[in-house]
């Protein structure tokens, strides 16, 4: 009888498990783009709802998307470059708005697969946070390191993201002979990190 017991609770624990595992996902991917857009709808809604006398739910979500759209398709004209450019300049003449807006510009950047302007430029596997464990990370940029006594040290700045948010993450410098090139895209890269190691290659191998 308790063999019977132990075998129908192994069962329902099973089963918990696996619904779990179907349903936990998609209830967290209705959590984040509920507030997702419930955050972009009130950054206009308000405007609307003094204006019209009325609420109407998902207006300002829409109102933002179609900002959006014109922008980008004004952006892609001479005039609207011209005008954009012009912006941005402004932006950067302001001392310290002008870190923030280019910080946050690059990151986005990064993060904007198959763009032109890419910051992430290699996947590599570096000895992190101690000597014997590895993390996954990515190449931003390279610089020179000069000693007192003329002799240099090549490094690369390596990017770790902290999923599952990628915009919040920390930068090491790497000596260039210790930073392993990974033969992994950006895009593979990041799903693998991302996702908490569960989408992984095959086989992770040196490029």
């Amino acid at each position: 009888m308790s063999e019977t017991k132990r075998t129908i609770l192994g069962e329902l624990r099973n089963t918990f498990v696996r619904g779990s595992v179907v349903i936990i996902p998609v209830v967290l991917t209705y959590w984040f783009f509920s507030a997702f857009l419930n955050a972009i709808d009130g950054i206009l809604s308000p405007l609307f709802e003094k204006a019209l006398g009325l609420t109407i739910p998902g207006l300002g979500f829409f109102s933002m998307v179609l900002l959006v759209l014109i922008v980008g398709l004004l952006s892609r004209n001479l005039v609207g470059r011209v005008v954009f450019g012009w912006l941005e300049k402004l932006v950067e003449s302001v001392p310290f708005v002008r870190g923030v807006y280019g910080a946050i510009k690059d990151l986005i950047g990064a993060f904007t697969l198959g763009g032109k302007g890419r910051t992430f430029r290699q996947v590599v596997l570096v000895e992190y946070p101690r000597a014997g464990l590895y993390t996954i990370a990515f190449v931003t940029n390279e610089m020179t390191f000069s000693y007192s006594d003329k002799r240099t040290l090549d490094f690369v700045n390596v990017y770790i993201p902290n999923p599952p948010n990628p915009t919040s993450g920390v930068l090491i410098l790497v000596p260039k002979k210790d930073a392993v090139v990974l033969d992994l895209t950006i895009e593979q890269g990041l799903k693998l990190v991302l996702s908490g190691g569960i989408v992984t290659p095959e086989v992770l191998a040196q490029k």
